[in-house]
């Protein structure tokens, strides 16, 4: 039998000129996978855009349609928002990489900072995050980032969408508004199945509670940094 071809340890650039070429065909690597993962974000923001048109048409197009529909697609939206934060927190280790290479190296290329000095720290980092990949931030963070900037808008429509459904009788099939009670009318038109209508609109206030609690609860910080 041949024996295994021992195993030798690739080159490293051994001029500036060379380490200048590594480092430009790295930091195009890491924009390569970073916009990836930065359309990866948009396409789950698109079908989740593409969900609530497609329910909201069904369910106030025509009175038959029960108005489960609207919460139905309060879980799909949610399911979607989990796997987009999943997917932002990759898209935030390659953008931070990208970052570092903007901030340390071009921003000094085009307006050196003649006040620092000493080792490259950031390279540091840097040679340490590709040894060690680790994420960033934790996929409650995640979550709330997401939900702040695209998912809340889609969940206040579905909220509303819904509302419109349980008080109009002219978009639920068989049901009749009674002027002297106007809420209690509602809480029958809410109901689903065996369960009552009060206990469907408490649980929807609990979860539009909690999502509101979410949106305000450790907002980012530094508002001269661009977050996506």
């Amino acid at each position: 039998m041949d024996e295994p071809a021992s195993i030798v340890a690739p080159t490293l650039p051994t001029s500036s000129s060379e380490a200048a070429t590594v480092m430009t065909h790295y930091y195009r690597a890491e924009m390569t996978r970073m916009n990836a993962w930065r359309a990866r974000l948009d396409l789950t923001s698109n079908w989740s855009i593409t969900v609530v048109a497609a329910l909201l048409s069904v369910s106030l197009s025509t009175p038959s349609a029960h108005h489960g529909l609207a919460l139905f697609g309060m879980v799909i939206i949610l399911l979607l928002l989990f796997v987009e934060a999943r997917r932002y927190r990759f898209y935030d280790v390659y953008r931070m990489r990208i970052r570092q290479f903007e901030r340390h190296y071009f921003g000094q290329f085009f307006a050196a900072d003649t006040q620092g000095g000493g080792p490259e720290p950031w390279l540091v980092m840097l040679a340490q995050d590709l040894r060690h990949p680790k994420f960033r931030i934790t996929l409650m963070l995640a979550l709330r980032r997401r939900l702040r900037r695209n998912y809340i808008w889609m969940f206040l429509i579905l909220l509303c969408a819904w509302i419109v459904k349980i008080a109009s009788p002219d978009l639920q099939a068989g049901a009749h508004l009674d002027p002297a009670r106007p809420l209690a009318a509602m809480l029958g038109h809410a109901a689903i199945g065996p369960l009552p209508g009060w206990l469907v609109i408490g649980l929807v206030l609990v979860f539009y509670a909690a999502l509101g609690i979410a949106c305000l609860r450790g907002k980012d910080r530094g508002g001269d940094e661009v977050h996506v």
